[in-house]
């Protein structure tokens, strides 16, 4: 076997046994970074590209692979003249899918398909909004009405834009397609890529009487009040779509939708985690050595919680369903996860002050761990 003077599989970063995918995804990876069009000027981008493209037009061919693979690049050092770079013949490699794909990324242009017309219904834009809702009600669902800018259709030209009488014309420079074909050189030469018609913005109609009322758009604008049902459960950021509500299609197409994205409003107690709840409720030191029974707040209303005996700051409590409902099934809710926090008393009088050495000379003696006797404080 002959030794290769070029390594392609390495020029285009692929194993030996790369299947024809792998091997046009990464020579479309390169010829896009060092195309000579985006890199002007650039002798090593050029250079670069004129390997990953020698390199590609045999190894996407099976008989030239088959025979580089055997022989290496020696095997067709004497196929100058051929065509391409330092006559390799690119005839056998699909190179116009290639470049095709590549020219449109870098110049925003696409092939052309067989002179298809492009000016078919198109869906309407997309419109975004938000709304503040309250805390609760993102917890329990509501409904609101918002207003938004809702484009109808002009009742004096029906949409067409033409004053009244007259009718939209085919479009001169695109013949009624929407696009227009531009030759744009390149490295190999001249290359066909298509664009949206200027004069006709895509539409391949030109207005040349425009209605009065519609300025030749055929819509108007109008304030319209839009009612928003919000599921329960929605969080922070999310939207809620109203299929129809966005900017009119052209050529017949579907409107847009409206999207309403939900901003929730903070709670003064409570803070929020998917479907988990969480608050810091204050025990006084008495039931917290004590115990005692204690209110807690929830977005259902307060309950009753016992509160054990000795218990520390910093005790967490789960109140089990009291969370945040799923939005996929309402039934279904999250936790509420309660914090408590004793409090020491600030201020004091001196009854009290004396009432607290005396309960501190009675724990003296009593160790962490210890029990206290039967008749000892805690009884």
């Amino acid at each position: 076997m002959a030794e290769s003077k070029k390594d392609y599989y390495e020029i285009l970063g692929v194993p030996k046994d790369a299947d024809d995918a792998a091997i046009k995804k990464a020579y479309r990876a390169l010829a896009k970074k060092y195309h000579p069009d985006t890199n002007s000027g650039d002798a090593a981008a050029a250079e670069k590209f004129k390997q990953a493209s020698e390199a590609y037009s045999v190894l996407s061919d099976p008989d030239k692979r088959r025979q580089y693979d055997q022989f290496g690049s020696a095997a067709f050092d004497g196929s100058a003249g051929a065509g391409g770079f330092g006559g390799f013949d690119f005839g056998g490699a699909d190179m116009g899918d290639i470049f095709g794909d590549i020219f449109g990324d870098i110049f925003g242009g696409g092939r052309t398909r067989g002179g298809a017309n492009y000016n078919g219904p198109s869906r309407g834009a997309n419109v975004r909004t938000s709304m503040r809702i309250t805390f609760e009600e993102a917890i329990f669902g509501c409904e609101k009405e918002t207003e938004i800018n809702y484009k109808e259709e002009c009742a004096s030209c029906h949409g067409s834009g033409a004053k009244a009488g007259t009718s939209p014309v085919t479009c001169p420079k695109c013949n009624g397609k929407g696009k227009i074909m531009y030759t744009q050189q390149s490295f190999f030469g001249q290359v066909q890529n298509v664009q949206t018609c200027p004069d006709c913005d895509g539409t391949g109609k030109v207005i040349k009487d425009k209605c009065p009322d519609c300025y030749g758009t055929g819509y108007k604008t109008k304030r319209k009040k839009i009612k928003v049902n919000f599921p329960a459960g929605i969080d922070n950021g999310q939207a809620v779509r109203l299929a129809g509500v966005g900017e009119p299609g052209t050529n017949g197409g579907e409107r847009g939708d409206l999207l309403v994205e939900v901003v929730v409003s903070n709670h003064p107690i409570f803070k929020r985690q998917d479907t988990s709840i969480f608050s810091t409720v204050p025990v006084s030191f008495a039931d917290a050595a004590l115990g005692g029974t204690i209110r807690i707040k929830t977005v259902d209303g307060e309950v009753e919680y016992e509160v054990k005996s000795g218990t520390q700051t910093d005790t967490k409590v789960r109140l089990k369903g009291k969370g945040v409902p799923s939005l996929r099934n309402r039934a279904v809710r999250g936790d509420h996860y309660v914090t408590l926090v004793v409090q020491v008393p600030e201020r004091m009088t001196e009854a009290q002050k004396e009432a607290l050495r005396k309960f501190d000379d009675a724990m003296k003696g009593i160790t962490d761990g210890e029990k206290p006797k039967k008749k000892g404080i805690f009884k």
